[in-house]
């Protein structure tokens, strides 16, 4: 089979099929008699039409197969725009082979569509191959160009230069760009007075044209942009472009006027006194609009301080210092303002670029100062009552008012001072002396207010330092003034002595000890040497006997001047055993720690022991006493039981020396009858008296307490009363009482000798107590 052969003609009448083949014609148009290769007659251009057309249907091409049967050619097409999207848009005549246009096209959708076309004879066999139809969409301008936004924003600093460019601005078109459909121009519609930027037409950039941006004057450029298809000739659309003049620092500021007036109080430090205004044409708010101030002239101490509000751009004048109406009530300050950024160079400077600031100091009611403080003074100890300390007073700034000062102690803790409340002279009012809880370090620390008459009246507090010079008026004690040593040289014979001073330094140590001069002939026995400032060491210098020595020693301090004392040293000298100790250690340092001799002690240790035995025969006899007196108590009648008031204000004797009080006579008083006679103590010793005379008994409830009391104070002034080591008995509780006190449960011996039987009488609450006591 040869190629596919289709043969066609635009608009042109039908070739006839089988026509005679003259010699040197085409082979393609032959009649073939056998199966052989044959040519096309020619290609099928492809076929151009408009977009937009629309007249409709469109007969576009026609075509026809060389090969056409007697029975008929059946023609089709395929692709794009016939059975495939968009669809509808071509359709052939299947017997005539013509091709027609069914729908208006868009090149801007499709530029060109490619189908396939087929020739069938009436069976269904294909009678060539498929040819290709190849459809192109011819442009028209029929879109505007679009900008790529609608608002196009640039910026440029005032004073630019002309051609300095500041944005470029872009156009698009949906025609062909092969074509001047899309060849588009620029252009600026409408920009304002001045004429200050242009645009290229071609590219789209827009730079300025003219010198003289000034932001102060127009701070904001709106450019309203045309692009045109055609090159400029077509179709057109707009944009708006906006320009930004920046700020740079052209303009100086300057105050709005010459000189300011101010006042302000003295005294007052860190308050705002006023403010200088200014105007700057500059951006507000940028570093070429904020000001910068500064004090020329006028205030060579520094009193006053400007700084700038940044939100106002005002100069806040403020006081530094404090200010004395009394030195200077008035100041001329020179002020100049600038700004924080330098200025562009050539920009103008400006006239008003210094003010004068007039500032008024207005007299105020100022508090006393006092000039030294504190006042640190020395009074030596032991100074008598109205000793002069000092004359502590404070001065008032206000010297162009008339003013009268008075003082007052505000802090004395101790009372020890006095203050006159005109001249403000301080002195004792009592002897100043160590140590006191009052004294800080050999300090006394006192607090001295000054207040002036004005109407508020202000007052000053100095602090009064008095230092409490140290006197030497103690000597030192010897500690302890006994001690043991052994009675032989070089064999523990020695003994470490001490000294105490009441005295604070440097009136005490160093101490010095040694032995009375006016007995040079210990110096024969005994020899002092130094251990340490508050100690020395005395030492046997021959074998002594043992016994109790005296020794006289001289005690003196390093005070100014020094305070000496002759003391006595109690030496007991013991036998010395192997070891260098006392053989009888324990008896001798006993003898010497309390300062007594061996047969004062043995008279103690006597008297002791027989007080001991006195206190138990009197124990045993009391116990007797009260197993026969339980007994009794336990039989009397239950509606005996009363409510009673004992004495317990006597801490040395017993119960049983207890008066107990019928509580109705107490709460009754006429019932109340005189005793017969005081109780009488049996502990009592022989040369104790008995009181003078009864206690008097209430005579109405509201001396209960009176009665309590007076009796509390016969106890202790009665002479009777045992020494608080006796034997304390317990066992009864006063007169009529069934119920014995608890505490006699154990004042047995052993639990052989109770009974705890009686306790299941008492009631319930009491048997649990006597099962588990009786067990």
């Amino acid at each position: 089979m040869g190629p596919p052969l289709l043969l066609a003609c635009l608009l042109a009448p039908l070739c006839a099929r089988g026509a005679s083949t003259a010699p040197g014609s085409p082979p393609g148009w032959r009649q073939h008699e056998g199966p052989r290769r044959v040519k096309r007659a020619w290609v099928i251009p492809p076929i151009s039409v408009s977009e937009n057309h629309k007249r409709i249907p469109h007969l576009l091409v026609q075509i026809k197969s060389d090969k056409q049967q007697p029975g008929g050619v059946i023609y089709s097409i395929k692709g794009p725009g016939v059975d495939e999207e968009p669809l509808g848009i071509f359709s052939i005549d299947k017997f005539s082979g013509k091709v027609f246009l069914n729908a208006m096209l868009d090149r801007e959708e499709n530029d060109r569509f490619r189908l396939k076309a087929f020739a069938l004879d009436l069976g269904g066999v294909t009678l060539e191959d498929p040819t290709d139809l190849e459809i192109i969409v011819v442009d028209q301008n029929d879109n505007r160009p679009l900008f790529r936004q609608d608002v196009f924003t640039g910026r440029v600093v005032e004073g630019a230069e002309p051609g300095t460019c500041v944005m470029t601005v872009e156009a698009t078109d949906a025609d062909d760009p092969e074509t001047d459909n899309a060849a588009l121009r620029f252009s600026i519609l409408e920009q304002g007075a001045g004429g200050m930027f242009s645009i290229n037409a071609t590219t789209g950039e827009i730079c300025t044209a003219r010198p003289g941006l000034d932001r102060e004057s127009v701070g904001v450029y709106n450019l309203t942009l045309q692009a045109a298809d055609m090159s400029g000739d077509g179709l057109t659309t707009t944009a708006t472009a906006v320009i930004y003049l920046e700020d740079i620092n052209d303009n100086a500021p300057e105050f709005t006027k010459e000189e300011f007036s101010m006042e302000v109080e003295e005294q007052a430090a860190g308050l705002e006194v006023g403010r200088v205004l200014v105007h700057d044409k500059d951006l507000a708010g940028s570093p070429n609009w904020l000001a910068k101030f500064t004090i020329l002239e006028g205030d060579p101490e520094g009193a006053f301080a400007i700084h700038t509000d940044p939100y106002t751009n005002d100069g806040v004048l403020s006081v530094a210092k404090p200010l004395d109406h009394e030195v200077r009530d008035r100041f001329q300050l020179t002020v100049s303002v600038q700004n924080q950024q330098p200025l562009e160079p050539g920009a103008p400077g400006s006239p008003r670029a210094l003010a004068t600031v007039q500032v008024r100091v207005r007299d105020v009611n100022e508090a006393p100062v006092f000039r030294e403080n504190p006042r640190r003074v020395s009074v030596p100890e032991g100074a008598p009552p109205g000793t002069p300390v000092t004359t502590y007073t404070a001065s008032d700034p206000d010297t162009r008012q008339l003013q009268t000062l008075t003082y007052a102690l505000l802090y004395d803790p101790a009372g020890w001072l006095q203050l006159d409340p005109h001249s403000g002279t301080v002195r004792t009012k009592r002897e100043l002396r160590h140590p006191s809880a009052f004294l800080q370090g050999g300090w006394y620390i006192a607090l001295v207010l000054a207040r002036d008459d004005a109407e508020p009246p202000l007052s000053a507090t100095g602090t009064l330092s008095i230092e409490i010079l140290e006197v030497n008026d103690h000597a030192p004690l010897l500690q302890p003034p006994a001690g043991v040593v052994c009675g032989r040289p070089g064999r523990g014979g020695s003994l470490l002595l001490g000294a105490t001073d009441d005295d604070r330094p440097p009136h005490g140590a160093p101490f010095h000890f040694q032995l009375s001069p006016q007995h040079p002939q210990l110096a024969r026995n005994w020899s002092i040497t130094r251990f340490n400032v508050t100690h020395a060491v005395l030492a046997v210098l021959v074998e002594l006997p043992e016994g109790l020595y005296s020794l006289p020693l001289l005690l003196r301090d390093s005070g100014t001047p020094p305070r000496e004392q002759q003391q006595l040293l109690n030496v007991s000298v013991c036998p010395c055993g192997r070891d260098g100790t006392c053989e009888d250690g324990v008896l001798a340092a006993a003898t010497a720690g309390v300062g007594i001799t061996l047969e004062a002690l043995l008279v103690i240790l006597g008297s002791s022991t027989l007080l001991l035995l006195l206190a138990l025969l009197g124990a045993a006899q009391v116990r007797g006493r009260r197993r026969a007196l339980r007994k009794g108590l336990l039989q009397r009648s239950r509606d005996d039981m009363r409510d009673n008031i004992l004495n317990y204000d006597e801490q040395g004797g017993g119960e049983e020396d207890q008066d107990a009080y019928d509580i109705n006579q107490l709460r009754h008083p006429q019932l109340l009858q005189p005793r017969a006679k005081p109780p009488v103590r049996r502990d009592a010793p022989l040369r104790s008296g008995t009181p003078s005379a009864p206690r008097k008994l209430p005579s109405g409830p509201s001396d209960i307490e009176d009665f309590i009391n007076e009796g509390l104070e016969a106890a202790d002034s009665d002479p009777s009363v045992p020494p608080y080591d006796t034997a304390l008995i317990y066992d009864y509780e006063g007169s009529g009482s069934v119920a014995s006190p608890l505490s006699s449960i154990v004042s047995s011996l052993t639990d052989e000798d109770q009974d705890y039987d009686y306790l299941s009488e008492w009631g319930p609450r009491f048997r649990r107590l006597a099962d588990l006591y009786g067990q």
